[in-house]
């Protein structure tokens, strides 16, 4: 056991900060059934800062109120049906990337979407 990390989490996780944290958190849900872990609010209200679990992972989400945006953002997801997670996207307010969805050199199916704050996902099964 680590004692220098929540023990149910991976070493690496993504940080997506963005303006619109809310909208963000609740496309995570609706395209990956990701369940929120943690989150932390500023006295007025607003989100500070949020961990949301995709499978065996976590993606940490941090509230616009901040000097740090986000660059061009790219995060890779294994899913049991890359074509079921990418249609949801689309279907929740994403931008196609690479359409349609299609088996690359590396054998898997991927396809990539663009979310509503401008992180670019990229969605694969072997």
């Amino acid at each position: 056991m680590n004692d220098w990390k929540p023990s149910a989490y991976p070493s690496i996780s993504p940080y997506l900060i963005c303006g619109e944290p809310e909208r963000l958190i609740d496309f995570l849900i609706a395209v990956f059934d990701a369940a929120l872990v943690r989150r932390f609010d500023r006295p007025d209200g607003s989100l500070m800062h949020a961990e949301l679990r995709i499978d065996d992972s976590i993606v940490m989400i941090g509230g616009g109120a901040t000097e740090y945006l986000s660059a061009q953002v790219h995060v890779h997801v294994y899913v049991p049906d890359a074509q079921a997670v990418y249609d949801r996207a689309l279907a929740s307010g994403a931008a196609p990337v690479q359409t349609p969805v299609r088996k690359t050199s590396d054998d898997d199916l991927r396809g990539g979407f663009t979310d509503p704050a401008g992180h670019h996902w990229w969605v694969a099964t072997q």
